[in-house]
């Protein structure tokens, strides 16, 4: 035997490990994500409460329809996010995939949903032990439906199926109601390196859940109070409505590919704990723009940062989207909150009915000497101090 050829019991390992690395979950659409592949046996041919006994790449409990686009339901047209296929979940039904992930990597799952004929319609969605509940009552788009994106952490092992699920808890009198799922992603998460004299993680917004190319609607964060981690990495959405993960090709972006559009008033908020030394005057810095979505003015962003809060209205001069903010604080402990939510509640002036918002990027934190703050300070009150001189020599 060739002393380098390992023995047959450790190549049979060697060969297992190798089939489980590569069979672990790549970002993107998971299998059958889009719900295009059409059952085995085909769709139900006689239309709605049919259902269907099969669906490629996943495992039904319950009254799951396919439905397709155009489809009615009386008079109205039910609502496929994209493509030609979505799923619809009948009362407590539910559908499963296994996956291959990383024990103790994080991931966010984003996916489409859209209510139909029920007063409160919600979703399950899990990676068992985590699990969350999405709230479809609230439309953000005009589309009637949404992307949302959820994270958790996997605790199965290496190797082991992490089982994907989407439920509705719901139990409806009418059998035909339920919410309608589409355009299942995945992606895992990674926490960036905190910049070089910045205390923020993830200022930028550069990392967060899978965005697909054509969605021009952006991605909805639901708040994650209950959880210890967020889509958005290094950030918590702390309230009861979401924020909107934007991307530059959709929207106006201050600063590289992504940002975040802050919606419903102090209903949505982000925040982070940042690391800071006792009794040390700091600088929070932030970029405030408008996301190009026709929202309607005015935009303002209310900040926080330890002890010290500020309002800042977005009025850019000339042809600018964007426009810069700052908070000068002192830091009482070696952990202080920072945070951001709008001021308004603001919708589009083409779609009264559809939630945006002011745009936040760039995000800084950086401590500051006594003579930079004393400066910014003189440079606050110079302009009242010239007006009280006017006044004395017009006297």
């Amino acid at each position: 035997m060739n002393p380098l050829t390992p023995p047959l019991p450790c190549l049979a390992v060697l060969l297992l490990f190798t089939h489980c690395v590569s069979a672990a979950v790549e970002d993107g659409l998971i299998n059958n994500g889009d719900f295009e592949t059409s059952p085995s046996g085909g769709a139900a041919s006689s239309g709605l409460g049919e259902g269907i006994t099969s669906l490629a790449g996943w495992t039904i409990n319950g009254m799951v329809e396919l439905v397709e686009s155009g489809q009615k339901q009386g008079g109205m047209v039910l609502i496929v996010p994209e493509g030609l296929r979505a799923v619809r979940l009948g009362n407590e039904a539910q559908i499963s995939q296994g996956l291959q992930l990383e024990k103790g990597a994080s991931y966010a799952v984003t996916f489409s949903a859209a209510r139909t004929c029920a007063q409160l319609e919600t979703l399950n969605v899990s990676v068992s032990p985590a699990a969350s509940t999405v709230d479809l009552q609230t439309l953000y788009s005009v589309e009637g439906w949404d992307t949302y994106a959820w994270a958790f952490q996997a605790e199965a092992d290496d190797g082991t199926e992490s089982l994907l699920s989407f439920k509705n808890p719901g139990m409806e009198d009418d059998p035909t109601c339920g919410p309608i799922i589409d355009n299942i992603a995945i992606k895992k998460l990674f926490t960036p390196e905190r910049p070089k004299e910045n205390a923020v993680v993830n200022g930028d917004f550069e990392e967060g859940p899978w965005m697909f190319q054509n969605a021009s609607l952006g991605v909805l964060l639901p708040t994650n109070l209950e959880e210890a981690m967020s889509a958005l990495s290094g950030w918590l959405v702390e309230s009861n409505r979401a924020v909107r993960y934007i991307d530059s090709n959709h929207f106006a972006v201050p600063q590289g590919k992504r940002a975040v559009e802050l919606l419903s008033g102090k209903e949505g908020i982000i925040s982070q704990m940042v690391e800071t030394t006792p009794d040390k005057q700091y600088s929070l810095t932030f970029t405030v723009g408008a996301a190009g979505d026709s929202c309607q003015a005015p935009l303002a962003v209310m900040a926080f940062a330890g002890d010290q809060a500020q309002n800042f209205h977005y009025a850019p001069t000339g042809n600018a989207t964007s426009q810069p903010a700052n908070i000068t604080f002192t830091a009482r402990a070696d952990r202080t909150r920072i945070a951001f939510y709008s001021v308004y509640y603001n919708t589009r002036s083409d779609d009264h009915s559809s939630l945006c918002g002011p745009v936040v990027d760039e995000v800084r934190v950086w401590g500051v000497s006594g003579a930079a703050v004393a400066a910014r300070a003189w440079a606050a009150t110079l302009p009242t101090l010239l007006v009280t001189a006017l006044m004395v020599i017009a006297a």
